[in-house]
């Protein structure tokens, strides 16, 4: 099992960015799958969380509005689409799977089974 983001970067408040989270070893019709972010000196926050045996996601109130979670089977890939991005988005994030469970909001709290690594997103002027 393998989880390979991409797409962090800096940008200024108002803008958006896409992360992408390349997967192998699973496919994406049954687990939840999502993304998850730490920022310096506070805890890990689910933002984000899909389960792609039903497609119900989950938003954190922090990001709802703003941030969308969508996936390309054919890809084994999962987006994140960051729109109106403010100073406190900046963070590391990750993308992890729960490959037990297909409740993304089980996902978003307890956290996943597998992670992949983190990429930074900074919101900045």
């Amino acid at each position: 099992v393998q989880l390979q983001a991409s797409g962090g970067g800096q940008v200024q408040p108002g803008g958006s960015l896409r992360l992408s989270c390349r997967v192998t070893g699973f496919t994406l019709d049954r687990p939840a799958i999502g993304w998850f972010r730490q920022a310096p000196g506070k805890e890990r926050e689910g933002v984000s969380c899909l389960s792609t045996l039903n497609d119900i996601v989950h938003y954190s109130d922090s990001v709802k509005g703003r941030f969308t979670v969508s996936r390309d089977a054919a890809k084994n890939t999962v987006y994140l689409q960051m729109d109106n991005l403010r100073p406190e988005d900046t963070a590391v994030y990750y993308c992890g799977v729960d490959l037990g469970h297909s409740s993304s909001y089980a996902l978003c709290m307890r956290g996943p089974s597998d992670w992949g690594q983190g990429t930074q997103v900074t919101v900045s002027s």
